[in-house]
């Protein structure tokens, strides 16, 4: 399962609902999948390593990316 190294952010599940004439008809499952980026990150000691890192941390620079 892909799941964020910064935040654990992971899948997600609920129920995709269809709704006809303002009644709820049909329940079925659905799952909402993080946008996981494997990608080289600088840690604090220096290092460089790669990682799995949702797009919200890489936005929010909640990481720093290897160039």
């Amino acid at each position: 399962m892909a799941k964020c190294e910064v935040c654990d952010k992971g899948i997600q599940t609920g129920h995709r609902i269809s709704i006809t004439r303002s009644q709820v008809s049909r329940r079925a499952n659905k799952m909402w999948r993080p946008n996981i980026k494997k990608v080289q990150i600088v840690e604090k000691s220096g290092e460089v390593r790669k990682a799995k890192v949702c797009t919200r941390c890489l936005r929010s620079k909640k990481v720093n990316r290897a160039v």
